[in-house]
């Protein structure tokens, strides 16, 4: 009967990304380990730094009410991290979120 179990952690999807939930900030997170993307640059919210194109790293999104626009790109450290870091975001209001 074991085939009728659901894995703990969702099997790879066609890409080769993995889903799990981490709480964060007090409520549940869908975070997402991805292999990166060409031709597209992110900011790390843990450490302001730049997530070059191609490099693998973990996307999360409030799991309840979130959007597209919710959606936050992290190095994996930086994630890992999240709880032991103050927010250090360096640029203006006005600059772009990438």
């Amino acid at each position: 009967m074991a085939a009728d179990r659901e894995p703990a952690e969702q099997a790879a999807p066609p890409g080769g990304a993995l889903r799990r939930t981490d709480n964060y900030q007090g409520e549940d997170w869908v975070v997402q380990t991805v292999a990166g993307t060409a031709g597209r640059h992110y900011r790390c919210p843990g450490c302001d730094q730049e997530i070059p194109p191609g490099v693998g790293h973990v996307v999360a999104w409030p799991m309840h009410g979130a959007g597209v626009d919710d959606r936050r790109h992290w190095h994996r450290a930086c994630w890992g991290a999240r709880e032991r870091r103050a927010s250090n975001l360096l640029r203006g209001r006005g600059a772009p979120r990438y």
